[in-house]
This record gives structure tokens, sequence and C-alpha cells, in this order.
């Protein structure tokens, strides 16, 4: 899953996309590396950041989705949204996924409307929402505490209809560094709910912190290396910011997979 943010203020790559032009040469690149979906954002969900407006972020991105759905059609895409609009709107043009890094709490319509157009939800934990969620988060204990949540959100999806669901522990949502690092390192706790497990850990602070404060530009490394551990632990989709080194990672693993 490569990521396309169409915003000014994205932690990474703000700014850089938000011309409908730049974003289809972005997105071509993206799938000639080897990505299978494109994920497009129209609003910041980095620590700190400040929501947009509904019409903000339908400006945002139903330009690009129109012309990418048109350009492309071999390409799966999702929108990364936690808004009803800005998601019928999408699934109206052509995306197929939903991906909700509010996990059905700041909108609940979002798995009806799954259910209706037969979309894929991404279900993700989030504690708090990006404005505050770094501000000293808490578990008891952070694999349970995800696990429980991701556990009734399923049986909501479910009640309601949907059938594809994909699961995202939330890496760098209201977590400290001990947290992502722990739901990493039992991410196959996971595995349990059948569903494919998609991890977002791409130049996330988490791999700066240990790598002694690197910046996002030089996060690379460290990214593929949590992103492989997360494959042997049983991830299934990636989302990145890098597609080839990535997709170089996955065809390596599946290579090694192959021999066992």
């Amino acid at each position: 899953m490569g990521i396309l943010n169409v915003t000014p203020d994205s932690f990474s790559d703000g700014g850089q996309y938000m011309e409908v032009q730049r974003a289809m040469d972005r997105i071509h690149i993206m799938l000639e590396n080897g990505a299978s979906i494109i994920d497009i954002g129209g609003e910041s969900t980095r620590p700190g950041a400040d929501p947009v407006s509904v019409q903000e972020e339908v400006d945002r991105v139903m330009p690009v989705l129109e012309r990418a759905v048109d350009t492309f059609s071999d390409a799966i895409f999702s929108v990364d949204t936690t808004k009803y609009k800005v998601a019928r709107e999408a699934l109206k043009i052509g995306a197929s996924i939903i991906n909700d890094v509010s996990g059905l709490q700041k909108e609940p319509r979002l798995a009806e409307l799954c259910a209706e157009f037969e979309a894929t939800y991404v279900l993700m934990h989030t504690q708090g929402d990006p404005k505050t969620m770094q501000k000293n988060p808490e578990y008891d204990n952070v694999v349970e505490d995800v696990s429980a949540f991701l556990e009734k959100q399923i049986v909501t999806l479910q009640e309601k209809g949907v059938h594809s669901i994909v699961l995202d522990p939330g890496i760098g949502f209201g977590k400290t560094t001990e947290h992502n690092l722990k739901l990493i390192a039992h991410l196959d706790k996971f595995q349990k709910f059948g569903f494919p497990i998609l991890i977002g850990a791409s130049r996330k602070s988490v791999i700066g912190s240990v790598l002694d404060g690197r910046s996002a530009d030089d996060r690379l490394t460290g990214t593929v290396a949590l992103h492989y551990h997360a494959m042997m632990k049983g991830a299934r989709i990636l989302r990145v910011h890098d597609v080839r080194e990535a997709y170089d990672s996955i065809r390596i693993f599946q290579a090694l997979q192959s021999q066992q």
C-alpha cells in the first residue's frame, strides 16, 4: 500500500502531491515500483495536526481520485478518512477501501457505508485524536487493550454487514515508543481474528526514537527492518512511503517463506 498524501502538512511528504498531475506522476511511480494499493489521504493525521473541514478534504481528494481511477484501472484505491461524506464520495468514484484511523469512533456510519458498497474497511486502533493523541498515552497492557478494541469493533462491523476487514494496530497513534515496539513484537496475537493485518510504521517517530533522533527522511532502513519483522509476525499489508524498498523486502520474505 503506497501512501499518497494530498495535504500541506503531513509529517513526511506534506505539500508535495497536492497538484493533480504531480499526484498522478507519484501514483505511476509507486505502481511501477510494486504497489498494489494506493492510499489517498486529504487530512494529516500526524501528532498535533489540526483537523480540516469536510469540504476541504473533499476538494483535496476527489480530483486526484477521479483522475487516478480513470488513469490506473488495474490499481486498487483506498481513501484514508474518518468522514462519512468523504468516504461516500470516494466509494462512488471508485475507491474500494476505506482506511479509518479512528476505528469507527468518529463516524460509526462508515460500517453501514462499507457494507452498502461491499468495500473493505481498515479497522485501526487509536487512542485520542491526532491533535492530542501523543500526550501521555497509557494502557494497562497495550497488546491486550488493542486486541479488546479490535474484537469489539469487528463484532460491530460484522453486525452491519461488512465482510472484508483489515486490522491495523495503529503504530504511532496514541502510543509511546515502548507501546509501538511491544505491538510489533507481539503482532502474531492479532492473527486469532482471522483477518489480514496491516502495518503502517513508515518513517514514523518510533523508528527515529530507536535510532537516536533520526529525521523522517533518514528512517528508511529502520522502516524496512521494522516492517520485515512485522511480516515475520503475520503482517500482510505494508503501508509505506518507499514502495520499491518495501516491495523488495516482500519478495525476499516470500522467497524465504516458500522454502519452509
